[in-house]
């Protein structure tokens, strides 16, 4: 680059010994500059103008692709400012000095390109070539524009932790009940712990691995699977997630659950059950294996929604699983376990009478499996009214699954058994003493274990 004008120009010499710009001085003929300040390879020229009398002294540089002039009135001090301005040309741009004028040029058009985005140039060069990595022989510009499709609309990446509260307090403020949101946060805070990561970023494989590491039967899984697609389900709402995508559980298939899976009580182990139960136990055995309610419905159930007059249980849409209301019917044995009872206030006053339940069972040597009463009156009630439709009716459930999972597990003649059980003689005396704490059921002497 020729040294002349306002161009920068490049000291073949170098600097000094002592590492200092060196300046050579003269009068300065017509174009030509008066004074040149070196710092290392960068050149800063100054030129002697005259106006009438007034003489200045101009230095010309180029700063963010634009050209500079500025006039001092004394030599020494355009000598100073020329001292800096090479020395930031020699630390920042000394490769751009050592270009021709067309690479300059292209530089510094590619420095105006990017200063909007306030990044380094060579920030986003490392930026395209990863992307070129990436992309192959696609158009950079068509898959950018597809991501914006997919991912455009997203208002912020969300860690699953965050996701999760949102959603809890979202559910707590919709009035969800307690027991039903108790089952939410400790499923969805088990997974949020064990992914704590952009909930962009799990993958149905992360989710299957994380339920089956549980260790859990089919039905438990396909529950944990719910309360997951809740979660998913509200953060595609809240577009932490893309919309027009699949989310990660909507690829998960339920567990299938076979008719093995789904356990009941024989009739002559039931009845020595529930003829074992003092009066405070008799609401939750009777309701739960003579109506199938389940068990969060019972416990939030209220003895004005029982109408034995009509024969019939409401259960409200606060109270229902679904959300939806339903009339569950009062059979004639129910109506025998239920009459004898003082009707008021809740039907079970807490979740301690279930605990006290499956200790009984315990003490009588009876195995209390999952969900067993909802179980038995299902697999019960189909065998005796031959309805899929009916018993999904009366069990808030659909009639395909009623079919496929409950029958033909029983006999008409067990159906009939089954809901012919009424209270024994001396049933309203029975009496056990419970430790709480430790929910072992110590039976009287009158109670015998089979």
């Amino acid at each position: 680059m020729k040294r002349g004008g306002d161009k920068l120009v490049t000291n073949p010499q170098g600097p000094d010994q002592g590492g200092n710009q060196r300046v050579r001085a003269g009068r300065g003929s017509k174009g030509k500059p008066v004074a040149t300040v070196k710092f290392g390879s960068a050149a800063v020229p100054i030129y002697r103008t005259q106006s009438g009398r007034r003489v200045r002294f101009t230095i010309s540089h180029y700063r963010h692709g634009k050209r500079l002039r500025q006039a001092f009135p004394t030599l020494n001090a355009a000598k100073r400012e020329a001292q800096l301005v090479a020395q930031r040309i020699q630390s920042g741009m000394q490769h751009v000095t050592d270009m021709k004028a067309q690479d300059r040029e292209a530089y510094l058009a590619a420095c105006r390109m990017i200063e909007e985005f306030d990044v380094p140039l060579v920030s986003a060069i490392e930026d395209y070539v990863r992307c070129r990595r990436i992309a192959g022989a696609e158009s950079l510009a068509a898959m950018a524009a597809d991501y914006s499709k997919h991912f455009g609309h997203i208002t912020r990446r969300a860690n699953v932790p965050e996701v999760v509260e949102h959603l809890l307090i979202n559910k707590q403020q919709d009035g969800v009940g307690k027991r039903h949101l108790g089952q939410i946060r400790s499923v969805l805070r088990r997974f949020a712990a064990a992914h704590p990561v952009p909930i962009l970023e799990v993958t149905s494989a992360d989710i299957d691995a994380w339920i089956r590491s549980l260790d859990v039967g089919p039905s438990s899984r396909n529950a944990m699977l719910r309360y997951l697609n809740i979660l998913f389900t509200f953060a595609l709402e809240q577009r932490y997630l893309p919309e027009g995508k699949p989310t990660a559980t909507s690829q998960l298939k339920k567990v299938k659950v076979t008719a093995g899976d789904v356990r009941i009580f024989p009739v002559d182990q039931f009845r020595t059950l529930i003829h074992a139960a003092p009066p405070h136990l008799v609401p939750l055995l009777s309701i739960g294996s003579f109506a199938g309610i389940r068990m969060a419905e019972i416990l939030r159930l209220d003895w004005s929604a029982v109408d034995l007059q009509r024969r019939i249980i409401e259960i409200r849409p606060g109270q229902a699983k679904t959300a939806s209301r339903r009339i569950v019917p009062v059979t004639g044995n129910l109506a025998a376990w239920l009459d004898p009872l003082p009707r008021h206030g809740r039907v079970v006053p807490s979740g301690e009478i279930l605990k006290e339940s499956t200790a009984l069972a315990r003490a009588l040597g009876i195995e209390w499996p999952r969900n067993v009463l909802r179980h038995s009156f299902i697999s019960y009630r189909i065998a005796a009214v031959k309805s899929a439709d009916q018993v999904a009716l009366e069990a808030g459930n659909s009639p395909a699954i009623i079919f496929k999972h409950y029958h033909e597990l029983t006999t008409e003649e067990q159906a009939a058994a089954w809901f012919s059980t009424l209270p024994k003689p001396g049933q309203w005396e029975n009496a056990h003493d419970y430790d709480k704490k430790k929910r072992i059921v110590t039976l009287k002497p009158t109670v015998y274990s089979i």
